[in-house]
Parts: C-alpha cells; structure tokens; sequence
C-alpha cells in the first residue's frame, strides 16, 4: 500500500490546505486523514481570502478538481470535526455534495483494505464557549478554568441528558464494541492525556489559586487505547505540544500515537504506513 497522509488542525488556511492538495497530487497516498478543526476560525489571519461558506466554496470545489485529476489514484479520505468547527456543518460534511469526496467517521466505523477505521471527534471540557464537540471525560469533573458541557454555547440543539451524562468513556465502549482491534486506525480530535501530544503552554499558570494541569488530553482515550491497543491512533487539538516536548510520536504499549497538529504557519503533514506506523515521518511544508 502507498504512505497513507496524515493531517489536522488547519484552521481554514488555505495555505496549507494548497499544500497538502499539491502533496496528495504528487506522491498519490492510499488515504488521507483529517483530524478536525478543519474550517476557519477567530484565529484565522486577515490575510486569508474569505469565503462566505468554506465548505462550499472551497473545500468541497477544491477536493472535486483534485478527484478529477487524479481519477482512479485519488485517495481515500477520511475525516472529522474537531471543538472549533460549528456542529451545524456536520450535515453538510455528510450531504450529497461531498458524498464521493470524503468519509466523515465521526462514531463511525470505515475500512481501508483490511483495517479498520474508526473516528471521535468530541474533546474534555476546555476553556473555550463552543461545545458543540466537547463531552464529559471519564466523570462529570471540570478542570480548573474549563466550562463545563452545560454552559457555554451550541450551533445546534442536543439533548439534555446526552449532555449532562454523556462521556468519552461511554461513547468509546460503545463505538469499538468487542471488536479486535489489532488492525484497527483511530481518528481523533484529541490526543491521550499525560504524553508529549497533549502537553499545553500552560506552566505556572493559576486559575483561583489552583495550579492549571499542564497535561489536556482525555484520560478515557489513554485508558482506551491502553486497554484494546488499536494498532494506530492520530490525534490534533494541541497546537503547541510537538514544540513545547519535541515529540510528535509516542507509544502506549504496541499502540503508536501521533498528533499532526503545529503552532506555526506551515503544513504539519505526516506520512505513514499503516503496517510500519512507528516509522512514520513528519514534514514540515
């Protein structure tokens, strides 16, 4: 099989989007993955052109001509949101329009030959007002500083009660089954706690008199992964984890781990092989 792409976090900038579009041209993976928080965002420059809708006017446009181009070497897609993407565009993510374009996997199942793929897009509860994709963890505990799922704000309606006792925990045990998942790929939108892929810029920093833990990830995707050992998992979410611990790569038992998300301006754009993942590479374009 040819290198699979792995990429996330990109914000809507279509620099490097225009990137990882020349790079699927030129070396032709088997896939691409994409790990959420793929539209713009308030942190967008103001130099990005603007689209009234980024879907529709450059995603879903952009991805047809290179499908066009590439034809029968146009790769398999496979993508989610992530906690800064508006859950009203999930609808279209899975319309007509993109229906030959991408799989959106999000507590969804796909296959890649024979391994299987799976997608989780929902996040713990962070700082930020958004949460349409954040979710209780393991328990309904908030860190210092965070929101919780019952405050904030929605760019749609869900249930109440999904909201109040809903987990990553239960959304996990119920997405992978009993299933084997030794040929198993895992999208998420954010990486396992207490590794080099979720650490945050947050050292020294008090909230209330209370010390901010520097570790951000989900503890249920660690105690995940570390139970069923899925042959590979691909996360985003921390921007700065990679620079803050110059690991971009980690191992959980025969789990590897690896978060593609960057802090800078340039295309963070992994390649792997789904039967080599610890010899994946990570460019910078």
């Amino acid at each position: 099989m040819p290198a699979c792409f792995f990429a996330t976090d990109l914000h809507g900038r279509t620099a490097r989007y225009g990137k990882l579009f020349a790079a699927i041209a030129a070396e032709r993976p088997a896939a691409v993955f994409l790990g959420g928080d793929l539209l713009p965002s308030g942190a967008s420059p103001p130099a990005e052109p603007h689209f009234h809708d980024f879907l529709h006017d450059y995603l879903i446009p952009e991805f047809t001509h290179l499908r066009a181009s590439l034809g029968d070497a146009y790769p398999s897609v496979f993508l989610i949101l992530g906690n800064d993407d508006p859950r009203y565009e999930e609808e279209s993510f899975c319309g007509d329009a993109a229906a030959e374009l991408w799989q959106y996997i999000h507590q969804r199942k796909a296959s890649l030959g024979d391994l299987a793929v799976y997608g989780y897009a929902y996040v713990p509860p962070t700082p930020f007002l958004l949460k349409d994709w954040e979710r209780y963890d393991v328990s309904r505990y908030i860190p210092p500083a965070c929101v919780s799922p019952e405050e904030g704000c929605r760019s749609m309606a869900i249930d109440e009660m999904d909201i109040r006792w809903g987990t990553i925990h239960k959304d996990l045990t119920a997405l992978a089954g009993d299933a084997s998942l030794d040929r198993a790929i895992f999208l998420f939108h954010t990486p396992p706690y207490d590794t080099p892929l979720d650490r945050a810029a947050l050292d020294g920093k008090l909230f209330e008199h209370v010390e901010l833990d520097v570790h951000v990830g989900s503890i249920a995707v660690r105690r995940f992964i570390e139970h069923r050992q899925p042959l590979l998992t691909l996360h985003g979410h921390i921007h700065e984890s990679t620079r803050l611990t110059g690991d971009w790569k980690t191992t959980l038992g025969r789990t590897v781990c690896i978060n593609a998300a960057h802090d800078g301006p340039e295309l963070s754009l992994v390649r792997f092989d789904p039967e080599a993942p610890a010899a994946a590479t990570r460019d910078l374009l």
